[in-house]
């Protein structure tokens, strides 16, 4: 039986563990533990910068996680929630995990009075965007850009 909570400081090496695997199965990406660590540790202590929760098996040992960004929208006087490193174990995944996590973020954004729940997914995912369009994510008129530092 899988359950949600909020994660704690306790849960530090799982959520490093989780993210740098998420980024290397939807990114192909490596990152370093440390800083991984960093970042989770100081969003642990400071939940202005990110929100944590795990996802949890019977035995109460976490098996996934997702974190969540508030970005505020000043034309809505509000905050984009935004879902960041969905990871759910590969033993774990099928299970309804994913909507658990996603379930308790949305529930806690409604009760902080968010304005909507957003992710962003590479490009080449396809698994993990087909995973959201089950739970009824659509894709938005925006696409994502970054500044060009080379140019």
């Amino acid at each position: 039986m899988l359950r949600v909570r909020r994660a704690s400081e306790d849960d530090l090496d799982y959520l490093v563990e989780f993210t740098t695997r998420q980024v290397r199965e939807g990114e192909g990406a490596i990152k370093g533990p440390d800083v991984v660590q960093l970042g989770i540790r100081r969003s642990l202590q400071d939940e202005s910068l990110a929100m944590y929760w795990v996802l949890i098996d019977e035995n109460n040992t976490p098996v996934g996680s997702v974190s969540v960004l508030k970005a505020w929208s000043d034309w809505n006087a509000g905050y984009y929630w935004w879902l960041q490193s969905m990871y759910i174990e590969p033993d774990h995944r099928g299970q309804g995990g994913m909507a658990l996590l996603i379930d308790a973020v949305k529930s806690e954004m409604m009760y902080q009075g968010g304005l909507e729940l957003r992710l962003y997914v590479n490009k080449d995912n396809v698994q993990g965007k087909q995973a959201y369009e089950r739970y009824r994510f659509r894709m938005s008129v925006y696409e994502v850009m970054v500044l060009d530092e080379e140019g």
